[in-house]
C-alpha cells in the first residue's frame, strides 16, 4: 500500500485500506467472471438494452424484474397498448419486442406503459438516449433517434493536454447573452472559440444529463444515458466535441452517479412498481438534503447500469473523461452531513459506504481501461486520504480532486477579514495544503459562489458599485481594489497549482450577474441565467481588463513545459508586511497584498542572478497603474551570509495590491 508509505500517518489504517482494495477486487473478478472478461466488456448494457435499429428491423429491451406486463406505445400507435407492441419477457428481469423496420421511424416519441401487480403507470425507458420535452404540455418523452446520416467523428485520435489542465467549466444553457436557453450549436460557434483564444485546454460541462427541471443545474438527473434536448439534438453535441477537439481543447462531462431525481414518470423512481430496482429501499432511499433518491451500489444491477453509462458517454460521444459529482454523499451514510472531518480516525470509523466506494473504484478502473488518457476529477469535500491516488497503490484511482479548500477559504476572508488582515502564512497555506501523492484542482471560485444565494469573488468585492463604475472614465476606489485584488487572487490561486486549474465561465473578467434560473419567483425569467459577453467585448469597459489578465496567466503557465509538476519553494513571507513570494524553476511569484504600504528596495533572497518582469498586475493593459518598470533587470545583491546556499538579495519596489512574476537567468543576459 504506498499510500501508507507516503503518508506513515495512515499506518493505523492500513488493515482498512487493504480490506478496501479487497472488497474492490474481489468485486472486480466477480464481474468480470474470474477474468474471463473484461470490466469493458461487463459494462456494455446501453448495446444490449434500449432501443436498437438494424437491417432486420427495430430491437428494444428493458430490464424491469417486478413488471406484470410492459407495453410501447408512442405516436405510432396513438399512445394505446396494443398487443403487436407488448414487449415478452426474456428471462432474469429482462423484456424484449422486435419490430419490422416501418414499425418505428426517425422521431417518432415514445415510452413504455408499465404494469405491475396493485398498479401501472407510464415510464420513459432507462436505458433511453433520446428524452424530449413537449413545448405546450411540458410532458416528457423519449424520442427515435436515427438519423440517416449520423453525425461522423473526424478527430479520432485525440488526447488531452494535462500539462496542466486548465478547465473552464460551463453551462451549455446559460453560455448565450440572450434571455433563452443556449445550445450546443451556439455554445461551439461562439463560446469555444473565446475558450481556445483565452487558452484553456479543456471544458468541463454541467448539465449534460438529461433533467426535468432545467433550475437544478442538471444534478437532479432523470435519464442517464439521454444527453439533455433543451440544448439540441444529439449530433450537434457531438460536432461540439469533435470541434474542440480540433482545437485542442478536451471535454469532461459533470456526471450526476451520487444520486437521481425523485420523478417517477420522468425517472427511475419507482420504474417497474419496485421501489428498491435502482436505490434503497430503507431509510437509505431519500437523500434529505437534496430530497432525491440514493442508488443502492451494493447492487450488481447497479453497478452494470452505472459502469455502462460512464463507457457510453465516452464512447457514443467522446467526452474525455468526467468530474464526479458528490463524491462525498457517496462515501459516508451520512452523505458527510453534520460530520466534523478532523482526524483520520474520522475516515476509517465504520461510516463510510464500502460499496459506494467500490463502485467508485471501478468507475475509474473502467474509464482507464476505455480511454487511458480519460480524466477524472473527484468532487470531494471530506479530504478522504487516497481519493486520487493510484488504485494499485490503495487509492480510489481518480486523477484529481478538486481543492475545494481554496474557494471556501477566498470567500471566507472576503467575508470576513479587512483588507490588512490577509496573511500570507494563510494564503500559502490553504493554496498548498495537499497530499503529496494526489493531483489537485486548484480555483478560486467555481459555479457554486455564481448560484443566487452566494456572492462571486467580484461580487464580495465590488457588490453595487459594478453597475456604476466600471466605464474606463470612471475612477472609483471600490473598483480599483477590487480589480487589484482579483487579479492577484487568481495569480496566486493559479501559480501554486500541482495539477489543474478550473475557472467557471465569465469568472474570469468579473461577470457581474448571479446565476438565477427561471423559476417562479423570478417570473420565469432568464435574465439572470445567462452570460454578457458583450461586457467583456466592450473596450470602454473595464471587464476585460480581468479577463485580459486571466489570459497572460494562462499564456505565461502554459509557457512552461509541465508547470504544475515543478518543485515550488516559499522563499518568503511576512504578515506583518503582507508579502509572499515563492519559486518554480526560473519564475519568482511576488505578492504585495497590503492594502496601504508600497515597499522600495524590499529585500528577498532568490538564487545569484539576473531576474527580469515578466507579468505584472499593476500594469496598465490590465487595469493597473504603472508603478512598476517592467523593463528593468535586476541584479541580485552578494550577502556572505548566504554565500554558501549561493543566495543574495533581490531588492524591489512592491506596490500596494499587486503581484509580479519575475523570470531569472542565472547567467548574464
Amino acid at each position: 500500500m504506498n499510500i501508507v508509505r507516503n503518508d506513515p500517518w495512515l499506518k493505523p489504517y492500513e488493515n482498512a485500506i487493504k480490506g478496501r482494495y479487497a472488497y474492490f477486487r474481489d468485486k472486480e473478478i466477480q464481474l468480470t467472471r474470474n477474468g474471463e472478461m473484461s470490466l469493458d466488456s461487463f459494462a456494455s448494457g446501453y448495446l444490449y438494452f434500449g432501443l436498437h435499429s438494424s437491417n432486420n428491423g427495430w430491437v428494444f429491451r428493458e430490464w424491469a424484474p417486478n413488471a406484470a406486463a410492459i407495453y410501447l406505445i408512442g405516436t405510432f400507435n396513438d399512445w394505446q397498448e396494443r398487443e403487436e407492441y407488448k414487449l415478452e419477457p426474456i428471462g432474469n428481469g429482462a423484456w424484449e419486442i422486435k419490430l419490422p423496420q416501418q414499425a418505428l421511424h426517425h422521431g417518432d416519441l415514445y415510452k413504455l406503459m408499465m404494469h405491475w401487480n396493485g398498479g401501472q403507470g407510464e415510464r420513459i425507458p432507462a436505458w433511453c438516449r433520446r428524452v424530449i420535452q413537449d413545448e405546450n404540455t411540458f410532458i416528457f418523452s423519449a424520442q427515435v433517434w436515427s438519423p440517416e446520416q449520423p453525425y461522423q467523428f473526424k478527430n479520432k485520435q485525440f488526447k488531452p493536454d494535462t500539462s496542466p489542465l486548465l478547465i473552464y467549466e460551463c453551462h451549455i444553457g446559460m453560455a448565450t447573452e440572450q434571455e433563452k436557453v443556449g445550445s450546443y450549436q451556439e455554445f461551439r460557434e461562439n463560446v469555444l472559440p473565446r475558450i481556445a483564444n483565452e487558452g484553456y485546454n479543456a471544458i468541463q460541462i454541467m448539465a449534460i444529463q438529461e433533467h426535468p427541471y432545467y433550475g437544478s443545474f442538471g444534478y437532479h438527473v432523470s435519464s442517464f444515458f439521454a444527453a439533455s434536448s433543451r440544448f439540441g439534438t444529439p449530433d450537434e453535441l457531438k460536432e461540439l466535441i469533435d470541434t474542440a477537439h480540433s482545437m485542442g481543447i478536451a471535454v469532461i462531462m459533470d456526471i450526476v452517479h451520487s444520486h437521481a431525481v425523485k420523478n417517477e414518470v420522468e425517472g427511475l423512481g419507482r420504474f417497474d412498481g419496485s421501489y428498491d430496482l435502482y436505490f434503497h429501499n430503507n431509510e437509505r432511499r431519500i437523500h434529505s438534503a437534496w430530497d432525491s433518491l440514493c442508488f443502492d451500489y451494493g447492487k450488481d444491477s447497479v453497478l452494470h447500469f452505472l459502469l455502462s453509462n460512464c463507457k457510453f458517454w465516452l464512447e457514443e460521444y467522446r467526452f474525455d473523461g468526467f468530474r464526479f459529482d458528490g463524491v462525498t454523499s457517496m462515501l459516508y451514510y451520512s452523505h458527510g452531513l453534520g460530520e466534523d472531518f478532523s482526524n483520520y480516525g474520522d475516515y476509517y470509523n465504520g461510516h463510510q459506504d464500502a460499496d459506494a466506494i467500490c463502485y467508485l473504484t471501478l468507475a475509474n478502473r473502467l474509464i482507464h481501461e476505455v480511454n487511458p488518457h480519460a480524466i477524472t476529477i473527484a468532487e470531494e469535500v471530506s479530504g478522504m486520504p487516497g481519493l486520487a491516488a493510484k488504485i494499485n497503490d490503495g487509492g480510489y484511482g481518480f486523477d484529481y480532486r478538486m481543492a475545494m479548500n481554496i474557494p471556501d477559504f477566498w470567500i471566507k476572508t472576503l467575508k470576513e477579514k479587512k483588507d490588512q488582515d490577509w496573511h500570507p502564512t494563510a494564503i500559502w497555506w490553504e493554496t498548498t495544503n495537499r497530499r503529496s501523492d494526489e493531483k489537485t484542482i486548484s480555483y478560486a471560485e467555481s459555479h457554486d459562489q455564481a448560484l443566487v444565494g452566494d456572492k462571486t469573488i467580484i461580487f464580495w468585492l465590488a457588490d453595487a458599485a459594478m453597475y456604476w463604475h466600471m466605464s474606463k472614465n470612471d475612477d472609483d476606489l471600490i473598483i480599483n481594489r477590487s480589480i487589484a485584488l482579483h487579479k492577484i487572487i487568481r495569480l496566486v490561486t493559479v501559480s501554486t497549482i500541482n495539477g489543474g486549474y478550473l475557472n467557471f465561465m465569465g469568472n474570469e473578467f468579473g461577470h457581474p450577474e448571479w446565476i438565477d434560473f427561471p423559476r417562479n419567483d423570478n417570473g420565469w425569467s432568464y435574465k439572470y441565467a445567462r452570460r454578457q459577453w458583450s461586457l467583456v467585448d466592450n473596450r470602454n469597459l473595464k471587464y476585460h481588463y480581468l479577463g485580459d489578465f486571466d489570459k497572460a496567466i494562462l499564456s505565461l503557465i502554459r509557457s512552461i513545459s509541465n508547470f504544475q509538476d515543478l518543485p515550488i519553494i516559499k522563499i518568503w513571507d511576512n504578515d506583518g508586511d503582507q508579502v509572499l513570494a515563492f519559486q518554480r524553476n526560473e519564475l519568482i511569484f511576488i505578492f504585495n497584498f497590503n492594502p496601504e504600504k508600497s515597499f522600495t528596495d524590499y529585500g528577498i533572497l532568490v538564487p545569484k542572478g539576473k531576474y527580469q518582469t515578466i507579468l505584472d498586475s499593476d500594469s496598465p493593459e490590465f487595469g493597473g497603474f504603472s508603478r512598476i518598470d517592467d523593463n528593468m533587470v535586476y541584479s541580485t545583491h552578494f550577502d556572505p551570509l548566504y554565500k554558501s546556499e549561493n543566495k543574495e538579495w533581490l531588492k524591489l519596489y512592491l506596490p500596494s495590491r499587486t503581484a509580479i512574476v519575475l523570470k531569472g537567468s542565472y547567467k548574464e543576459l
